[in-house]
């Protein structure tokens, strides 16, 4: 706490990269519960962050999507790193905007099914059982659900649907007690990879969807623009530090060969599409909580 301390009252009398008095944010990361695992995981992420503004960030835990959304609604946060799905419910509920996309490599979803079943396409899956992952996830359950309803088929009305875990998932397709997988399709490779026991051939994509929208790092309404715009261009200004610090912790290796890019909120306007074809249409709750 003494450290912390110290760090507040250098940031508060220390003048920013920017030649202005140095501000004091609070961030929080909506898929973190605890200071601890903040500052475990996300420290070195904050070290560099406060390097290359020349302001300080304290941490802000959260122990849910719906608490970061009122910490941001109530301004006693700033800055939220996120993923897609939780920032289109945040965004409208609070009016936080995106400021900088954390661009994973290969992130985006895919249709799994036996090699050996006859299923093909996504048509063959109308009237059969299909898994999905976490609900609310982006990428395990919105992204497989948009990929069907791309391809003619209705994730609500046209399947049976349930979710579960990835290996209690594979081991349902294995025994043919689901028909297909939906999931991120990284995470497929991983668990595939891991079935020393099976070909790789035993599985096959029917189908992807393209890249996902970023995760991001989302500002509060309340902050003023050309603060965050300073942040924004801060940022993109030391890529190769910030980087660094979020890759730092091992918890976070979804991100290695991430790019940090500018964004806009129109660029999730296809995760809008997503909740809506899974059949919430108005995404101003987090679905599962």
């Amino acid at each position: 706490m003494k450290l912390k301390s110290l760090l507040v009252g250098v940031g508060l009398a220390a003048v920013s990269a920017f030649g202005a008095a140095a501000e004091n944010w609070k961030l929080a990361v909506t898929d973190v519960e605890g200071m601890e695992r903040l500052q475990l995981e996300w420290g070195p992420f904050k070290d560099a962050l406060e390097a290359a503004t020349g302001d300080t960030f304290e941490f802000y835990a959260v122990n849910s999507r719906t608490a970061a959304a009122e910490a941001l609604r109530g301004e006693t946060v700033d800055f939220v790193v996120s993923g897609p799905a939780e920032y289109v419910v945040i965004n409208k509920l609070t009016n936080a905007a995106p400021l900088i996309g954390l661009g994973r490599p290969d992130y985006h979803c895919a249709i799994i099914v036996l090699a050996d079943s006859g299923i093909n396409l996504p048509a063959d899956l109308v009237g059969k059982k299909v898994a999905f992952g976490d609900i609310g996830s982006t990428s395990n359950m919105l992204c497989p659900m948009q990929t069907l309803a791309d391809h003619g088929v209705d994730p609500v009305n046209d399947i049976e649907k349930t979710h579960t875990s990835r290996n209690i998932a594979f081991e349902a397709l294995k025994n043919g007690d689901v028909a297909a997988l939906g999931m991120n399709a990284g995470t497929f490779l991983g668990v595939r990879n891991g079935q020393t026991e099976l070909p790789y051939g035993y599985f096959k994509m029917i189908a992807r969807s393209g890249d996902l929208p970023n995760d991001m790092i989302m500002v509060g309404a309340h902050v003023p623009a050309d603060a965050a715009m300073a942040v924004r261009d801060a940022i993109l200004d030391n890529k190769a530090q910030i980087i660094a610090g979020i890759t730092a912790h091992e918890e976070n290796d979804k991100y290695v060969g991430m790019d940090l890019v500018a964004i806009e909120d129109s660029a999730y306007d296809y995760v809008r599409s997503m909740y809506t074809n899974a059949g919430y249409p108005q995404f101003d709750n987090f679905i599962g909580d």
